[in-house]
């Protein structure tokens, strides 16, 4: 889809359990930006999840070596013993996904997945679990099994052998836990606020929605607070945007948060979406908060690069 040179655009979404210190977060933003050919697209922080996105692109090598120079910088940074936040984790970078932008680039992501989870346990002694189409055993493709227990259930948990790192020694890190490396296909991270502080309702609604317990297809949902008192958040990755479209997706928890007899604030789309998921009105129909044309992947990628020949 996107090349320079003939070589291919790799994106990359690493999840920092960091997002409530301005200044560690620029510091995480310009350790990436460090390596050159990398592109620094989109940086997405919630002080209640204490969570920060980045989005990034870059061909393989210049891409690894930017994401190794964000892990040397957590080392200093973060540490997940003093860590607390809404959105479930296990590691200071706590995810990595790769997701490669034609379907041809597949295997140059599954080898980039293997060789930086092997540097980041030869370098930090950080022990990397594999996921999602990197997956070396069926239990590990969906990241929520692996995040389980979280980073404080972590040491009782990779003690035992069917919890053994993919890379790295079979304990956490102390200070930064694990890390989750693989490969995955476009997902959208979206959030719906509920005009409630009452969590149970955000709850209710994540299980109704998510497909794991008979809801949407292509749906990951949690109830978490927000940093408002009034306003608790369904916190969605939408997985699969073809199988269940945003606005499909957002009728439901409006529904059922009406059957609640709640109203929703407003929604949100965390870092960047592809455009064929978007809709004429997206903005008003999904009541969408803080939304510009800049998350819109495809706008953002074709002044950085050029389509090969043919």
């Amino acid at each position: 889809m996107y090349y320079i040179c003939g070589m291919a655009l790799i994106e990359a979404v690493p999840n920092v359990s960091e997002g409530r210190h301005p200044r560690i977060i620029q510091i995480l933003a310009n350790s990436i930006t460090n390596s050159p050919g990398v592109h620094l697209l989109d940086a997405s922080s919630d002080i209640a999840h204490n969570r920060t996105v980045f989005t990034i692109v870059g061909e393989k090598n210049p891409l690894k070596m930017s994401l190794l120079n964000l892990y040397a910088a957590a080392v200093e940074l973060i540490d997940l013993r003093s860590h607390t936040g809404e959105h479930p984790r296990i590691g200071a970078v706590d995810v990595v996904p790769l997701v490669p932008l034609a379907p041809r680039d597949v295997l140059i992501c599954l080898s980039i997945a293997s060789e930086l989870g092997k540097a980041i346990s030869e370098r930090f002694d950080i022990p990397v679990y594999l996921y999602e189409n990197s997956a070396r055993a069926p239990e590990r493709r969906r990241l929520e099994k692996i995040r389980s227990g979280g980073f404080e259930g972590l040491t009782e948990k990779m003690k035992t052998k069917a919890w053994h790192p993919d890379f790295g020694r079979p304990r956490p890190h102390p200070s930064l836990g694990a890390s989750v490396v693989g490969v995955r296909r476009l997902l959208i991270a979206y959030n719906v606020n509920l005009e409630t502080g009452n969590l149970d309702m955000a709850r209710h609604i994540a299980y109704t929605v998510r497909a794991s317990d008979g809801g949407l297809k292509g749906v990951k949902a949690i109830g978490v607070r927000t940093n408002r008192a009034d306003v608790v958040q369904v916190s969605i990755n939408l997985v699969d945007y073809e199988k269940t479209p945003l606005y499909v997706l957002f009728e439901w928890v409006k529904r059922e948060a009406s059957s609640l007899g709640v109203g929703i604030l407003n929604s949100e789309i965390v870092g960047m979406v592809p455009a064929s998921a978007l809709f004429p009105g997206a903005n008003r129909r999904l009541q969408l908060t803080g939304f510009t044309v800049n998350q819109i992947l495809e706008y953002r990628l074709p002044h950085l690069h050029t389509q090969p020949p043919g």
